[in-house]
């Protein structure tokens, strides 16, 4: 029987200690993998833990260095030229924003700047500050600060979408004018797929080791749910920490994130945050978002009529493209975040892996709006030659940015572990309830 034990001890140590985000389940993973294996949850199945080889740094590395070149060729020569009667009209992926500030679109403006430029700029230095001490087998200086601001922002470095926005404005622009098509662009085109690779192979096991154990804890005991034990987990590098019995706030011992049992009013701020989403999504559709105007003759376009101009035109893939980002993605959020709210409320039981995956879906597709809005700033800014042809941002742009930000904000601030919570209480006041009386 000791030596069933010992054997049960030692197999524990050989594993890592970890809990899922999404549902604050505690999982033993195996701490050997094999190559291109991974570990997901076993209630809601969320990617807990991937192979990393021993290469893992270098080839991180390699990327985020390849990615700030791309980057770098993208922005200092030309992206796109556009020649009509007569005329050419150069751009550069700054000119977008600065087309817009010029306009007097300033919000809008400064958000295709931080999202497609300075955001995904600010990532690749980050990550190269932290990567280049660890190719050395050293920790960066402020080496949790950084980390934490690189994972923060790369929800909003929107390239993928930028590069979506891209092909749309250059179809629109086709039957309009003649296109010529710069390094930069080639250069860009290259970039999104090595950041996006980049990206998912950037995680904190790069600097700190996942964790074997939990002072003063018995590892063998450590099943169901975090909580339970009393334990804090870190969203941003899944460190476990015993919650003191006092009140005060917990830091992260390696990364000095503040710990929270659960995100602080995480309902009452997605309500807020969506009803606001819903109200901003109104005048969004009702005013016009674009007006073109042609030899002096202006033509207002709301999202709708800029989808039903595109499929008259014969490009209806990729008028479904827009409809599905500009209005179908905005109101699946609306439905889905509802839905996840009142089922939190009313503790429903009803399958909690398929809604903790129905959260997953949401918070992911939600940057994906952002495409009507970074084909505007492409338009504004090729198509600015005068008393010839112009594009202007109107009105229903800015509500539309600030539709997109907020539900983005809405969707983070839920906290899926709620879900599981709700589950679990009305399961604990099951046994408690009071037969009912004829």
């Amino acid at each position: 029987m000791r030596e069933g034990k010992a054997k049960q001890a030692e197999s524990v140590a050989e594993r890592y200690i970890m809990a899922c985000h999404e549902c604050d389940a505690l999982q033993h993973v195996q701490a050997e993998l094999a190559r291109r294996e991974m570990v997901l949850c076993s209630s809601c199945n969320a990617l807990l833990y991937k192979f990393m080889p021993a290469s893992a740094v270098e080839r991180s590395l390699a990327l985020y260095l390849s990615a700030l070149i791309l980057f770098a060729i993208a922005n200092l020569f030309p992206f796109i030229t556009l020649k009509m009667g007569g005329r050419e009209e150069m751009d550069v992926l700054l000119s977008g924003p600065a087309a817009l500030f010029a306009a007097g679109n300033f919000d809008i403006a400064m958000l295709v700047l931080l999202t497609s430029i300075v955001f995904p700029l600010l990532t690749m230095l980050g990550a190269l500050y932290l990567l280049i001490p660890a190719y050395f087998g050293r920790l960066a200086p402020a080496t949790g600060i950084v980390y934490r601001a690189v994972h923060r922002l790369m929800p909003w470095s929107m390239v993928g979408v930028f590069m979506l926005g891209v092909i749309i404005a250059v179809v629109k622009l086709l039957d309009m004018a003649q296109l010529e098509f710069g390094i930069a662009l080639v250069a860009f085109v290259a970039l999104v797929p090595v950041l996006i690779i980049a990206q998912q192979h950037f995680s904190s096991t790069l600097f700190w080791p996942p964790q074997r154990e939990i002072p003063g804890l018995d590892h063998a005991a450590l099943h169901g749910r975090a909580h339970h034990h009393g334990l804090l987990h870190c969203h941003t590098c899944a460190y476990l920490v015993r919650q003191p019995d006092h009140g005060h706030v917990v830091a992260c011992p390696r990364c000095g994130d503040t710990l929270h049992r659960r995100k602080p009013d995480s309902l009452q701020r997605t309500w807020a945050l969506l009803i606001t989403g819903m109200m901003l999504f109104i005048p969004a559709n009702v005013f016009p978002i674009m007006t073109v105007t042609s030899l002096g003759q202006g033509e207002p376009s709301t999202i709708l009529g800029g989808v039903s101009h595109l499929v008259d035109a014969g490009m209806w893939p990729l008028g479904m493209i827009v409809f599905f980002a500009s209005i179908m993605v905005p109101i699946s959020k609306f439905i889905a975040m509802i839905y996840l709210l009142w089922s939190v409320r009313q503790g429903s039981s009803w399958r909690p892996e398929d809604r903790t995956r129905l959260y997953r879906i949401t918070e992911a597709i939600g940057s994906w709006s952002m495409v009507d809005i970074f084909v505007i700033a492409l338009l504004t800014s090729l198509v600015n030659l005068g008393a010839l042809a112009t594009i202007q941002a109107d009105i229903a742009a800015s509500f539309f940015a600030a539709t997109v930000v907020v539900t983005m904000l809405a969707a983070r601030s839920f906290d899926p572990r709620l879900l599981w919570d709700a589950l679990e209480e009305k399961a604990e006041a099951a046994p408690c309830a009071e037969p009912a009386h004829a």
